[in-house]
C-alpha cells in the first residue's frame, strides 16, 4: 500500500509540474508574441480547478488497491542453501596509516578491486580490513593492493 501511494503521489507532482510548466507561462503572456495565445483569467481558473480534480481523481484510484492481494509483493531472493555455497574465506588484514574514513574507503575500493575479494570491512580506528574471499586469495597480492595506495601492512591473518 505504502509503494502504490508513494506512485501515486510521484504521479501527481509530475503532472502537476507538467501542466504549470505549461499554463503559467500561457497565462502570463509569454507565447503570445510568437503565436497570440493568451489565456483568459476565466480560463485560467476553470484549468486550475480542472487540475485539482484531476489530482483528486488520480488519488481516488487508490481505492481500488487491494491490500490483501499478494500480485504486488516483492519476491525475496534468498541465497543458495550453505550446503551449495562456494567456501567462503575470511582475512583479517592489519593497516598502519588509515586515520579517517576516507582511507578506509581508498583501502576498501583497492581490495574490493581484486577478482578474489567479494567484500571488505575496512576499520580506520581498529586499523584493520576483514575481507571476504569467494576462492583463496594470495597474501601477496593483498599487500600489494594495500600498499600500493600508501599504507603500511603489518599482518595478514
Amino acid at each position: 500500500m505504502g509503494r502504490a501511494v508513494l506512485r501515486n503521489i510521484r504521479e501527481n507532482l509530475f503532472w502537476a509540474f507538467l501542466y504549470n510548466c505549461i499554463g503559467i507561462p500561457l497565462a502570463a503572456g509569454a507565447f503570445a508574441w510568437l503565436t497570440g495565445w493568451t489565456l483568459p483569467p476565466m480560463f485560467g481558473a476553470a484549468a486550475m480547478s480542472l487540475s485539482s480534480f484531476c489530482v483528486v481523481m488520480n488519488a481516488l484510484r487508490l481505492n481500488l488497491f487491494d491490500l490483501h492481494s499478494t500480485k504486488q509483493d516483492i519476491r525475496r531472493r534468498y541465497r543458495q542453501t550453505i550446503s551449495k555455497e562456494e567456501p567462503v574465506m575470511q582475512k583479517t588484514i592489519r593497516i598502519e596509516g588509515m586515520m579517517c574514513p576516507h582511507c578506509e574507503a581508498t583501502v576498501r575500493k583497492a581490495l574490493e578491486a581484486l577478482d578474489t575479494v567479494e567484500t571488505a570491512e575496512v576499520s580506520h580506528e581498529k586499523g584493520t580490513a576483514v575481507v571476504t574471499c569467494s576462492a583463496p586469495a594470495d597474501d601477496a597480492v593483498l599487500r600489494q593492493a594495500v600498499e600500493d595506495k600508501g599504507y603500511t601492512v603489518t599482518e595478514i591473518a
